[in-house]
């Protein structure tokens, strides 16, 4: 390859990568809530660990509460290693934290490492809107008021190892918001696909659920809701 050719590249790569720095010290254009089915994680090939608390209840949790920019939904990242995670700032929540985002993670962390990993990587990007306290805050708030598991029991669709069409949870998750979500999905051991995350998007003051500019969608026609 000639030099020229070389440099060309060389700048290229500089280019784009302070483009992207430059994209992630800018202000978020929305949230991105995801919520996580027990169920179809501890089903995965990884398999789950419970956390010191015990077996979570079966209900969905928090996955995360992510600042995202309009491009594709990208989020910006680790914004401010200055602003250190601090237990005491969130120590009214803990309890709550403690059921609605807990760590499923194997080998088995602490809860407290989990919410720190998020702060650092993703609430510290929010710093402009939500402080720690109200990023934890905002997450437990956002989940009570979809109450998704209830939504979804309420149209049919039950955690019960059945299948479903997977127009059915999107659909019923749509009547419901006027909203049509993002779904994720795994695969069991069996090569079955199973509603894994779900995921919704907020306005920058974290209070309303609005249409994601882009959707995660890696579903089959047919899903599973398995039981927990």
């Amino acid at each position: 390859m000639k030099l020229s050719s070389i440099s060309f590249l060389s700048k290229l790569l500089i280019l784009q990568y302070l483009s992207f720095q430059c994209l992630s010290t800018q202000d978020f254009h929305f949230f991105t809530f995801i919520l996580q089915w027990p169920g179809s994680y501890c089903d995965s090939k990884l398999g789950c660990c419970y956390p010191k608390t015990g077996k979570p209840a079966a209900d969905f949790t928090i996955y995360g509460l992510r600042p995202s920019f309009n491009i594709n939904g990208t989020s910006p990242t680790n914004c401010d290693i200055q602003s250190v995670f601090n237990k005491s700032k969130i120590s009214d929540l803990i309890e709550d934290l403690e059921i609605n985002w807990p760590s499923l993670r194997c080998p088995r962390l602490n809860n407290i490492r989990i919410w720190s990993h998020e702060w650092m990587k993703h609430g510290t990007c929010s710093e402009s809107k939500l402080s720690q306290h109200d990023y934890f805050q905002t997450a437990l708030k956002l989940k009570k008021k979809l109450n998704l598991l209830q939504m979804l029991r309420d149209a049919g669709f039950e955690p019960n190892d059945q299948f479903y069409d997977i127009g059915n949870p999107l659909s019923i998750i749509e009547d419901a918001t006027g909203l049509l979500p993002g779904m994720e999905c795994n695969r069991d051991s069996a090569g079955n696909d199973q509603v894994l995350k779900v995921y919704m998007c907020v306005d920058i003051s974290g209070s309303n659920f609005i249409q994601c500019p882009s959707l995660v969608d890696n579903c089959g026609a047919k899903v599973q809701f398995p039981k927990f």
